[in-house]
């Protein structure tokens, strides 16, 4: 599914974000920015060491404690065919979505499209953050996750395409059910 929205596209897909050719692909990562399972742990193992090194690196220099929550930082893409890999850390929502963690997961996309544009980086691909071992509700998710990309392309006018690159047919038809009910919002 593709939406166009002033001068970028927003695509839906099914697929393994590993394999996307975007500049950049994001990383649902935790907070130590050490690889981990799921869509983390599949991009340090792809992407190969170079990407474990710069993160240690960042949590030596920036992020001693770890990375919070709903905030991101950009390493190098490794072996992967993206140039880079922007890590944020989504909310631990364990089947609940408060406000809280509505905010924090939006600030985790709308922050790793800031990276992007401070990175001269025009085309992103997310995975649905949050949604697996953290336990947030996809339906929900899915319209903070694209309303928090539409408020970004509408603001700073700079990205070509942000894709959203689902894992299952089941998590796809819940983010394509959203972008419709945005649709016929704006």
């Amino acid at each position: 599914m593709k939406y166009k929205i002033d001068n970028a596209e927003i695509i839906l897909k099914i697929g393994d974000i590993t394999e996307e050719d975007t500049e950049a692909i994001v990383n649902a990562a935790n907070s130590t920015l050490m690889g981990g399972g799921g869509v983390d742990g599949a991009i340090h193992r792809k992407g190969g060491p170079s990407i474990l090194e710069e993160c240690k690196r960042i949590r030596e220099k920036e992020y001693p404690e770890g990375l919070p929550t709903g905030e991101a930082v950009i390493t190098t893409g490794g072996n992967l065919k993206a140039k880079y890999v922007i890590h944020t850390v989504g909310p631990v929502c364990h089947g609940k979505f408060t406000q809280r963690e509505k905010q924090l997961l939006y600030n985790a996309y709308y922050n790793s499209l800031k990276i992007a544009k401070e990175n001269k980086i025009k085309t992103v691909a997310f995975p649905s953050i949050s949604t697996g071992a953290y336990r947030c509700p996809v339906e929900e998710a899915a319209k903070t996750a694209l309303k928090a990309a539409i408020d970004f392309i509408k603001t700073e006018n700079y990205l070509q395409q942000v894709r959203f690159v689902l894992f299952t047919e089941d998590i796809y038809e819940k983010y394509s059910e959203a972008l419709k009910e945005i649709i016929n919002e704006i």
